[in-house]
């Protein structure tokens, strides 16, 4: 592979791993896609993204964070749906 070629192949990846990041995927989310569905390596993938945290430490952190708050916001969410579930259920058997 030339240097051109791998410069564009390098290139190919970082805009993929930036959708798979539009979409708040995990470096491992993204992994998995990229390799299901553009038969890129998960090796080259977590390369260029960990090259890419170190060149946007700012951005990395902040995106971590909300991934980790958001994911903990659809927990509480998911709690509260399966309390409102199960008190439903409850009052649907007492009224019976």
């Amino acid at each position: 592979m030339s240097d051109t070629s791998a410069a564009a192949y390098i290139h190919k990846v970082q805009h993929l791993i930036e959708e798979c990041i539009l979409f708040k995927m995990s470096k491992e989310e993204c992994m998995e896609a990229l390799s299901k569905h553009a038969n890129i390596l998960p090796v080259i993938t977590s390369t260029v993204w960990t090259e890419l945290e170190k060149e946007n430490k700012e951005f990395f952190e902040d995106y971590h964070a909300k991934r980790a708050e958001e994911k903990a916001q659809m927990s509480i969410s998911g709690v509260d749906m399966l309390r409102e579930k199960i008190e439903k259920m409850v009052l649907d058997s007492s009224s019976k």
